[in-house]
């Protein structure tokens, strides 16, 4: 057997109830989205998780999916083992376990684990224990290589140069709730600004800024100098922010009134990456994000060369962005993964740029980068932090060529029907954002798990563009530079595709997705329908499904396309034949779900038994907790806790004992699992109404703390509401109030609402304070479970025990 990293410490302290309350949250399940954490739940929106679905574009109760590649056998298998029938897809997150057992999230296959060569791949915990390669945090890289451009900006040298900063401030939410611009512009009004330095901040997007300048009517332009703030033009309008039109006439309005030697370009707000870009403007959410083309079409327009383009928003350090940068800037600096809430300090690099205006955009770039991860590490203790400073010249000149033949090489291995070998790297790798699924992961680390020469020579290219890159200590296999690899669901890949082909990307990237996410399509939809979902739910319509050859499954994949018709998603005529996927899908399946079932082991343990060729096709457990309160089932959440016993079954976890705050039993989300036993950090998320507001507690166990503590809160948004994510927030304030969500399912298995658990809490200590413990439900029944998570996506219940 192989190491596995460390589980969270159980503190079990006592028991607990576990009582419901009102409801009225709204449509969609808190754990798992539409659908929720029971596999085909009735919601459609969801407080976070698969919001779209999974790769199949359903996943909901309102058809539950038998897959066909399973052997249903006397209620053993899928879902249907655990309500008495039927199977279908998982929410996300999971909860750690106690000492004895163990959180399973390193590099491989189940198949390796059991055999004792490497470690099962835990997309939920991102696979990332521990750094793929040598770290490249905190190690400033002057050098340039052969053949990049020549850099936009030339410095005349000894202080003589002029800067003109912009800073494009749309306030949004984290202004209305959390001051959080407010904040930023006095560490910029408390930096000693030089003559030569301009700063010129332009706000809009929020519809009450916490300050008594800025105005929520209008659009305006500010300059900060010196401890004052002087109001430069007013009455611009109130024009959506995430207009790029909105962004040009700045930048050309700064260009003509602010000449310098050098500009740079701050985008600052929430950001959502590659998939949905910049922006979430609270005043015009119908304007929707800024996207990469038009991010690139704003710059174009504006006519500017910068120094640097920086985003004080969270998920924007991607390839993608980088490459459609180049033509406009020389460094880019931004975070793979989400921000703090406080971004970056403003104070100190802006004071060093005015003692030496001449000073280099490296030593510049890596000033913002320490003191961001340093104050992130001083007032948001437990929140991951990334940010890295990119050379764009050399991004441009290096990685293009890499790319293409990594690209060529991936899709190469899926149509030699090697996808299980692309599918085990991809689930492994480093993920941003994991709870939201917006499929960005970093792409030295999955370059580097694919274990090739291409992979390897992507790696070096891009580890060379990066030229300063730090993490938080919790964070490991985020090197600098992330890229859009779908995995977790498949209705981007289409407008992705499009983006590609806006920015000017290679179309051997495009090709390579395309193939990947057709392949886990095909397998997720390789299924048959029933008619009545919850009797085969419940069992009472119990239907054997054999293993199905090639032409069977070829059948059912060309009658599912029929039925279709044009809304099948594009990718599909660019990706895996359908025959070639049936014959693939036939050859690599969790075979035989009857399996699944609980036998007793030599020392009278239950436990689940599946052969060599059963594990190699597993990509994820999940350990499901339901409490039944007498008219139906309470859901506690999911948790990624395994124990195995002598002969590799495992065991179930059958001690009762769940998370708590404060003596109130919540539902609980594990996240992430970093580290080893000596120093190690676990994050998971508890949903609540942050008052009565959808937010998630975010939850850090590490070695220090290991009955853990609240490190703070990020804010949940409704299906439709913003299309990029939430900065986290920094703490919790006195006063505020709290009510723990859980979802709830009645008898048949079908999702009936959001409910509260317990009472409402208000917060009268310090985060650190709340008391966070385990306590063992004795005053009413349970249900626990498995689930297991295949190469394609799939997700199959084992047998529900009762205890």
């Amino acid at each position: 057997m192989a190491d596995r990293p460390v589980s969270r410490k159980k503190n079990v302290t006592g028991s607990g109830s576990v009582n419901r309350r009102g409801s009225g949250l709204g449509s969609g399940p808190v754990g798992g989205g539409s659908g929720g954490h029971v596999p085909g739940g009735s919601g459609s929106g969801g407080f976070s998780g698969n919001r779209d679905g999974g790769y199949g574009g359903g996943g909901g109760l309102g058809k539950l999916i038998i897959i066909a590649l399973v052997v249903l056998l006397g209620g053993g298998g899928g879902l249907g083992a655990f309500f008495g029938g039927g199977s279908g897809g998982t929410g996300t997150g999971s909860l750690s376990g106690d000492s004895a057992a163990s959180t399973i999230n390193t590099i491989g296959t189940m198949a390796s684990l059991l055999l004792g060569s490497g470690g099962y791949t835990s997309t939920a915990a991102s696979g990332n224990s521990s750094w793929s390669s040598k770290a490249n945090t905190g190690v400033l890289d002057e050098t340039v290589a052969d053949g990049a451009r020549d850099k936009y900006t030339v410095l005349k040298g000894d202080g003589k140069d002029t800067t003109t900063i912009m800073v494009y401030m749309c306030g949004t939410d984290l202004e209305s709730r959390g001051a959080m611009a407010s904040k930023d512009m006095q560490e910029m009004l408390n930096a000693t600004v030089a003559d030569n330095i301009n700063l010129i901040v332009y706000t809009g997007g929020c519809v009450g800024w916490k300050n008594n300048f800025v105005s929520n009517k209008t659009n305006q332009i500010y300059q900060i100098k010196n401890g004052k703030v002087n109001l430069i033009k007013d009455n611009l309008g109130d024009l959506p922010m995430t207009d790029p039109n909105t962004l040009s006439s700045f930048i050309k309005w700064g260009a003509q009134n602010y000449k310098a030697d050098r500009y740079d370009l701050i985008f600052w707000d929430h950001g959502g990456g590659s998939v949905t870009g910049y922006g979430y403007d609270e005043k015009h959410r119908e304007a929707g994000s800024m996207n990469l083309a038009g991010i690139n079409k704003a710059l174009t327009d504006g006519g500017l060369k910068y120094d640097f383009v920086g985003f004080d928003a969270c998920l924007m350090a991607t390839v993608e962005t980088g490459l459609m940068l180049d033509a406009h800037s020389d460094y880019m600096i931004a975070s793979e993964e989400t921000e703090p809430g406080i971004g970056w300090y403003y104070t100190n690099w802006l004071t060093e740029l005015s003692k030496n205006p001449s000073m280099s955009t490296l030593e510049i770039g890596k000033i913002i980068v320490d003191d961001f991860v340093s104050q992130c590490g001083q007032q948001c203790a437990g929140q991951k932090t990334t940010l890295s400073v990119v050379d764009l010249a050399e991004l441009n000149a290096t990685v293009p060529e890499d790319l293409k033949g990594f690209a060529d090489s991936t899709a190469s291995l899926i149509d030699k029907k090697e996808y299980k070998v692309v599918s085990n790297a991809r689930s492994s790798t480093r993920e941003f954002a994991t709870s939201s699924k917006i499929d960005q992961i970093d792409l030295i680390d999955f370059a580097i798990k694919m274990d090739n020469d291409s992979g390897k020579e992507l790696a070096e290219s891009l580890k060379g563009a990066v030229k300063y890159n730090k993490t938080s200590s919790n964070m490991t296999n985020a090197y600098g530079l992330s890229i859009y690899f779908p995995y977790r669901q498949t209705s981007k890949v289409d407008n992705m595709v499009d983006t590609y082909d806006e920015i000017g990307m290679d179309e051997s990237y495009s090709n390579c997705i395309q193939k990947f996410a057709s392949m886990a399509y095909y397998g997720q939809n390789s299924t048959t329908y029933d008619s009545n979902p919850a009797s085969m739910l419940f069992g009472a319509g119990n239907t054997d499904v054999n293993t199905m050859n090639s032409q069977a499954i070829a059948s059912i994949l060309n009658a599912y396309l029929s039925s279709s018709g044009s809304s099948s998603p594009r990718f599909l005529n660019n990706g895996v034949s359908v025959d070639d996927a049936a014959e693939y899908i036939a050859n690599n399946n969790i075979s035989n779900v009857a399996n699944m079932e609980w036998t007793l082991n030599s020392a009278g343990q239950q436990v689940i038994s599946l052969d060599e060729d059963q594990w190699e096709n597993v990509q994820e457990i999940e350990f499901s907790t339901f409490v039944d309160d007498g008219e139906g089932y309470i859901d506690l959440g999911l948790d990624n806790v395994f124990e195995w016993d002598e002969n590799n079954n495992l065991i179930a976890n059958t001690d009762r004992s769940w998370l708590a705050i404060d003596g109130q039993i919540v539902a609980y989300y594990h996240i992430d699992t970093t580290g080893d036993s000596s120093n190690y950090t676990i994050t998971g998320r508890v949903p609540v109404l942050l008052n009565d507001e959808r937010a998630d507690l975010i939850l850090v166990f590490d070695s220090e703390h290991e009955d853990g503590y609240v490190a703070g809160a990020t804010y949940d948004y409704k299906d439709g509401e913003i299309e990029v994510i939430a900065k986290n927030l920094t703490e919790l304030q006195p006063g505020d109030t709290l009510d723990f969500i859980s979802d709830y399912y009645d008898y048949s298995g079908r999702y009936t609402d959001s409910y509260f658990l317990g009472e409402q809490m208000t917060v009268s200590t310090a985060m650190e304070d709340m008391k966070i413990s385990n306590l063992v439900i004795e005053d009413k029944d349970i249900l626990i479970s498995y689930v297991f998570t295949d190469i394609y996506g799939n997700s199959y219940y084992t047998e529900g025990l009762s205890e």
